[in-house]
């Protein structure tokens, strides 16, 4: 059996490797915000294993290795070639899987389980490894091993019937193989998050709310920040509410400690309204948030501490929804210990969604994305798309459960306002934007056209197919269920 190789860093992080990395990087990576790193993807492994699409068609941001970055996220690992932490080693991933009869597989399984089931971060480093050329293959059984490990049950039933009618035989016998020989061998631990360290420098920070009809709850909001432990250094507030329901008594500049700027929104959506904010933005980082959140007074020094202790550029907080408007911050903080208490908050990773109710990007990268879509105005899905740009542009993406937010959710008021029409069918609905030259009657499209534009955007033909495919078998069992 291989061995591992050690190799201490001067601030002595014990890691360790197979095969022979360039150890003149190690230190840098160490230092940084992953916890296994590899350069698969030039040696065969780039977007290998399409036989996860059964299972997760689209939606998972990191289905698709990502392009012309040096460094990115990436769970295909070459279980040949690869440098790891040495306590996730031991503590987290604890060894490689026997179940598996092929080499390929448990490198892939290794980083596939760091990354969604362990909060841990497998990164793909340019340099890092000599390229190579491998056929990366993975059995039959391997490839029902692996889902008998992660998914559940009816994933290996749905791959084994849409893989077709020939190929049923030797795919059955495959799944009942696995099905005999398939152990589980441990617990998994996710891996624990760093203490964050003290803010180095003295960074500025804006914070933009775009609101419509709810002048009240950002009033809220903003006194949340008059107690914080790092001051913002600017606001920039967005309001869309028409000028004979506005209220003259919020935003007073004089009742602030930072300075407040406010733009009366002509234009419409919620994306419309970050882009203009971000125009007026001079912070550092910027602070996206929804305009009905409550925080707590170290919110905004915990996205700070996170960001600068992880070398990341953006990160997106923990978001907690209110059981009623009328919650507050102590409401918040009951919910926080139960979360602690059940283990479920102490989590650090790459995240494969976005909100902009609670985020914190660096401003080079809010300026590198250009904003937001404005396609995604008036309907769903705009902020997994900025979290998946942001990536594509090379941001690490992280999850930061050290500043949570109360999300009240108030029922009237904000930017679905201007939404509400999609909702309406036959005579009396008007034309969306998206609806071009085949508007919509009275058969509403499930799910929202701007959730499948998103889809469109970053997923791949096949994908898609697959994801129709088997939202129709979903939708198909559903409506006989239901007949029963």
């Amino acid at each position: 059996m291989k061995k591992f190789k050690e190799y201490r860093t001067p601030n002595d992080r014990k890691l360790l490797y197979f095969g022979n990395p360039n150890l003149e990087i190690l230190d840098e990576l160490a230092n940084g915000y992953g916890d296994l790193w590899h350069s698969s993807l030039d040696q065969g492994f780039k977007n290998s294993f399409q036989d996860i699409i059964y299972q997760t068609a689209v939606y998972w941001w990191y289905l698709n290795d990502f392009n012309n970055l040096d460094q990115c996220i990436s769970w295909r690992v070459n279980s040949n070639e690869f440098v790891v932490r040495k306590d996730v080693w031991e503590n987290n991933l604890k060894g490689f899987d026997n179940n598996y009869n092929g080499e390929f597989i448990k490198g892939l399984d290794i980083g596939y389980n760091l990354l969604r089931n362990l909060s841990g971060i497998p990164l793909y480093v340019k340099g890092l490894y000599k390229p190579l050329e491998n056929k990366v293959e993975v059995s039959r059984f391997d490839c029902y091993i692996f889902y008998r490990k992660h998914f559940k049950s009816h994933h290996s039933y749905y791959m084994m019937n849409r893989k077709g009618l020939f190929a049923f035989p030797k795919e059955f016998s495959a799944y009942n193989q696995a099905k005999k020989k398939y152990k589980k061998q441990f617990e998994s631990i996710s891996v624990a998050p760093r203490k964050l360290k003290a803010i180095q420098g003295k960074p500025t920070v804006s914070l933009v709310i775009p609101t419509m009809k709810r002048q009240k709850y950002t009033q809220l909001l903003l006194e949340d920040h008059k107690t914080q432990t790092y001051p913002i250094s600017q606001v920039v507030i967005v309001d869309a509410t028409s000028e004979n329901e506005r209220d003259s008594k919020y935003y007073k500049k004089e009742d602030f400690p930072f300075k407040i700027d406010v733009k009366w929104q002509t234009s419409k959506g919620s994306c419309r309204a970050r882009n203009e904010a971000i125009e007026m933005c001079t912070g550092d980082y910027i602070i996206f948030a929804d305009d009905d959140i409550r925080i707590q007074p170290n919110f905004v020094e915990n996205h700070i501490k996170l960001l600068q202790t992880y070398k990341a550029e953006a990160c997106n907080g923990l978001d907690v929804m209110a059981e009623n408007i009328h919650q507050d911050l102590s409401d918040l903080k009951n919910r926080l210990d139960k979360l602690e208490s059940n283990n479920q908050r102490w989590k650090v990773g790459a995240i494969s969604s976005f909100s902009n109710a609670n985020s914190c990007v660096s401003k080079d990268f809010v300026i590198k994305t250009i904003g937001n879509d404005i396609n995604f105005d008036g309907g769903y899905g705009e902020d997994s798309d900025y979290g998946l740009r942001l990536i594509n542009a090379g941001a690490n993406v992280l999850f930061n459960p050290f500043s949570a937010n109360l999300h009240l959710k108030p029922p009237v008021g904000g930017y679905r306002f201007w939404g509400a029409q999609a909702k309406v069918l036959g005579k009396n609905r008007k034309q969306q934007p998206w609806e071009l030259d085949k508007p919509v009657k009275y058969y509403r499209p499930v799910p929202s056209p701007t959730v499948t534009y998103g889809l469109l955007k970053h997923f791949k033909p096949n994908q898609i197919k697959e994801w129709r495919s088997k939202h129709f078998y979903i939708y198909l069992f559903k409506c006989y269920c239901f007949c029963c």
